[in-house]
Parts: C-alpha cells; sequence; structure tokens
C-alpha cells in the first residue's frame, strides 16, 4: 500500500496512506478523520477498506497534530489545508473527488468544500451545525480540554494530539454548508453523545445543493463501525447526482 507524505500550502507534512484500486476508479474518496483518531484508526481503515473493495481508490491521513504528521490541531480550522493536499493527491488518477469526514473532519470537510467546486461530492458523519456543546458531563470536560489553554495542554499529554495554544472562532459548518455546490449527504446517529440530531437538521436545512440525510439507529459518533453501511449508501448517492467530468 503506498504511503506518501503530503506537504499543505502552510508547509505542513502530513503523513498519508493511499488504496488504490486494481483498474482507473470512478472516483477517489478522501476519508478525514475525527480528533483524536488517525489513519491507523481500525474504524478508519475497516471504512477504507469497504470503499475500496467497492472499486474505488481511497486517501487517508493523520491530520496536523496526530499521529506522525507535523503541525499542531486547530480542531478543523487549519485543517482545511490537509484536506486540500490530500485531494491534490487524489486527483492523481481521477478528476472525482469526494470527501468523508466525521467530526472534526467534517468540520475540515465543509471548510475546504466552501471552496472547491469541482468535488464530485461530500459526507459529513456526526457534524456539528454551530459551536455549541451539549450541557452534560462530557460537554463540559470537551469544552475544558479544547477551548482553555490548561485543558489544551493536558489533552496533548492525555490523548496524543498536539493541540494549537489558541481557539481560531472560525465560521461554524452552518455558515459554510451554503458556499458547498457538490451534492452533499449528512450520516449522523441517534447515540451521538457529542452531537445532537438537531444539528444534522440544521446543516441539512442550511444547503442549497442537492442534500440527503441519514439518521442511523445506534450510531454512536464519528466512524464506528455502525456508519459503514451508511457512509457507503452515501458516496454512492452524491456520485449519482455528479455531473462526470468531461474528458480534458
Amino acid at each position: 500500500m503506498p504511503t506518501p507524505t503530503l506537504l499543505t500550502i502552510d508547509g505542513v507534512r502530513l503523513t498519508a496512506r493511499r488504496w488504490q484500486s486494481a483498474s482507473t476508479p470512478p472516483a477517489t474518496i478522501v476519508v478525514v478523520h475525527g480528533f483524536s483518531s488517525s489513519s491507523q484508526c481500525p474504524n478508519v481503515e475497516s471504512l477504507a477498506e469497504r470503499l475500496n473493495d467497492e472499486g474505488f481508490d481511497v486517501v487517508t491521513y493523520d491530520a496536523r497534530g496526530h499521529g506522525t504528521s507535523e503541525g499542531e490541531s486547530t480542531l478543523g480550522d487549519h485543517e482545511q489545508h490537509d484536506v486540500a493536499a490530500a485531494v491534490m493527491l487524489a486527483r492523481e488518477r481521477t478528476r472525482d473527488v469526494v470527501l468523508v469526514g466525521a467530526s472534526m473532519g467534517a468540520i475540515a470537510a465543509l471548510r475546504y468544500a466552501a471552496t472547491d467546486d469541482d468535488l464530485a461530492g461530500v459526507v459529513t458523519v456526526s457534524c456539528p451545525s454551530h459551536w455549541r456543546l451539549p450541557r452534560n458531563v462530557r460537554g463540559v470536560l470537551a469544552a475544558a480540554m479544547t477551548r482553555t489553554r490548561l485543558g489544551r495542554r493536558l489533552t496533548s499529554r492525555l490523548v496524543r494530539v498536539r493541540v494549537a495554544s489558541h481557539w481560531t472562532n472560525p465560521e461554524p459548518p452552518a455558515a459554510l454548508v451554503p458556499r458547498v455546490r457538490a451534492p452533499y449527504a449528512i450520516v449522523h446517529g441517534t447515540e451521538d453523545r457529542f452531537i445532537p440530531v438537531r444539528d444534522a437538521i440544521e446543516l441539512h436545512d442550511a444547503a442549497l445543493t442537492p442534500t440527503r440525510i441519514d439518521i442511523v439507529a445506534g450510531l454512536g459518533h464519528a466512524f464506528e463501525p455502525p456508519s459503514i453501511e451508511a457512509v457507503q449508501r452515501a458516496v454512492d448517492w452524491v456520485l449519482a447526482r455528479h455531473a462526470p467530468s468531461l474528458p480534458a
């Protein structure tokens, strides 16, 4: 399996992985993992292998601050540059690229997708619509770990993610969705304890492009095993609604 290195526009080197199909693929899928995950995560690998089995090329990578990549995590903001580097690699074999991002990766995917009108599709899993957290212990802990200087230092030690010292307060996903021109599919779990289902509905309502929403019973957060079938359906759906690229 090829393991290229990506270089982002802001000079961060990322460790990547590439699954190539035996023949020319109908599209390349860029899988964008969530916070504290990596390209080596079993759930990410399972999804990549499933999509590759379906005939797609697949690109995964360690986001900045994660795994063996350089840089610091900005929780989905500057990660748009990571997505851009992965898309550039993906287009070496086929023009049509679908982004599949979960949680922080979904934020990064939307942030990039708002700048690229040539994507074949976008699929987000467990994506927030606005910067709000659930009023429970998990939500309070998540806020403390990501939005305070002390919390970010502790996060770096506990979950081995290098987190930038400042919260950048970027545009929320609901403000990005109207600028996405590719077909857009939303996957969300009924058992997600971090992001409520209402966020998925708000993203759906904000979209101006063909949009699908799939609320998956029993799915928790991000790329858990119950998401695989839903993501496969979502990828097929966006590609069915994408106008194929014309040959040069």
